[in-house]
């Protein structure tokens, strides 16, 4: 670490020959061993080493940026000098800045070296297992991965935070076949400090490899339901929250004054038993975010709080240019604690609408409105899952069905980013071809 140090101290004095008022410098080195899966073999192993550093200048109330992967003393001479010119073309505005001195701190975690034998080991207990409980199950261009990483991060008002992390990484992409019948591509993973459990049962492997077993027999859906229910899985409903929150509460929108929610905050925006936790003390989250890009310690906070909106999203510069408060987090580990019901109890209560595993649609408009297609899904009547259906169109608003939440489930799935439950929606319309 000492040497990330020097490296970062060697950048701060040439960004201050070159003119920087301010500065902030990340230096990061990692070494990442993978292993490869491809046509359900394993066909890669090998070691990555990298060398990176992020400077960020302010100059005059203007702001600059540079990235290099390379530490000699002429890169990083030019970087500096780069960082500095960005700046002195850029637009002044007094709202850019760095945090003031924060107690400097050291991070470190019990992964940072890594089991490597032990990791390999329940790598081919994974593919062992599919091979053996889901034989239609092709598994295509996945991967293993443990990543160790150093950071050392420095700022001009003498703020410096080192890292030394360690992590490991599982993403497994699959499909179904069976004769002529075959599935569209579908995936899943995790990351986890811990190689205690067998890796089928961490996360949502089991339950995605059995959907997409379920996906040979699809079945188009004829007619509309102008009035249905959409049950999002947790892989689901966290691409539903990151549309919800780009458009609601993300420092452009807030800026730009294009938020809906703009007047919103303490007030009601969900149902009462929502409450959204954007976390760095949770332990089920693996590799929380400790510091910001900013510079400042990281807290956890609540976006909404029993449906109420708490805050906006803001990192320094929009929390400077709105005069909102600005945000004690900027990692988007989310948070929501499971409800009352079983996953089964709420089907049970569906009387027509889609389980959804994943959606594809184009960006929400800036009133919430969404439309695309629901993949990976399955129809709902009378409190069954009659059977899985193909490219059928899903229509709503982003805003309308957080208040009209019908079920929170008390299943929650925990994959080391997020831990998130099944939460089913109703006022949604539902057409088939």
């Amino acid at each position: 670490m000492e040497d990330l140090k020097k490296t970062a101290l060697k950048i701060e004095q040439e960004l201050k020959k070159n003119g920087a008022d301010k500065a902030h410098i990340v230096v990061t080195r990692s070494e990442t061993h993978e292993f490869n899966i491809s046509n359900g073999e394993f066909s890669l192993f090998r070691t990555l080493f990298n060398d990176s550093i992020g400077m960020t200048v302010l100059k005059d109330h203007k702001k600059g940026s540079a990235a290099i992967n390379k530490t000699d003393d002429a890169s990083i001479k030019k970087a500096a000098l780069d960082c500095v010119k960005s700046a002195e073309s850029g637009v002044a505005d007094e709202a850019y800045d760095i945090a003031p001195k924060q107690e400097n701190q050291d991070f470190c975690n019990a992964a940072y070296n890594g089991d490597i034998p032990t990791f390999f080991a329940r790598s081919k207990e994974l593919l062992e297992a599919i091979t053996a409980r889901h034989p239609k199950i092709r598994l295509s261009d996945t991967v293993f991965q443990h990543i160790k990483m150093d950071k050392f991060y420095r700022n001009t008002n003498g703020t410096e935070f080192s890292t030394k992390r360690g992590w490991y990484c599982v993403e497994v992409s699959f499909s179904a076949l069976d004769g002529d019948k075959t599935t569209s591509m579908n995936g899943t993973g995790f990351v986890t400090e811990s190689l205690d459990e067998p890796f089928i049962e961490r996360s949502d492997i089991e339950k995605q490899l059995c959907d997409t077993e379920r996906q040979l027999d699809l079945r188009a859906f004829d007619g509309k339901i102008t009035d249905g229910t959409i049950l999002l899985t947790p892989k689901c409903l966290s691409q539903f929250l990151g549309d919800i929150m780009g458009n609601f509460v993300s420092g452009a929108v807030i800026r730009d004054k294009t938020s809906i929610w703009l007047n919103k905050l303490g007030k009601q925006v969900a149902d009462n038993r929502l409450t959204i936790r954007m976390t760095i003390d949770d332990p089920r989250i693996v590799c929380p975010q400790k510091y910001t890009s900013d510079g400042f310690i990281a807290e956890s906070y609540n976006l909404i709080e029993n449906g109420i909106l708490k805050t906006f999203q803001l990192d320094l510069f929009n929390a400077n240019k709105t005069g909102f408060e600005r945000v004690k987090n900027t990692d988007s580990s989310v948070v929501i604690e499971g409800g009352e019901k079983s996953l089964e109890s709420i089907i049970k209560g569906i009387k027509k609408g889609l389980l959804v595993g994943s959606f594809s649609g184009g960006a929400p408009g800036t009133n919430g409105d969404f439309s695309g297609v629901a993949k990976n899904s399955f129809y709902i009547e009378d409190g069954e899952i009659k059977y899985p259906v193909n490219e059928v169109m899903i229509n709503g608003n982003l805003s309308d069905i957080l208040m009209n939440i019908q079920d929170i489930s008390r299943d929650v799935v925990c994959n080391g980013e997020d831990v998130l439950p099944y939460i089913s929606f109703g006022g949604i319309v539902i057409s088939g071809k």
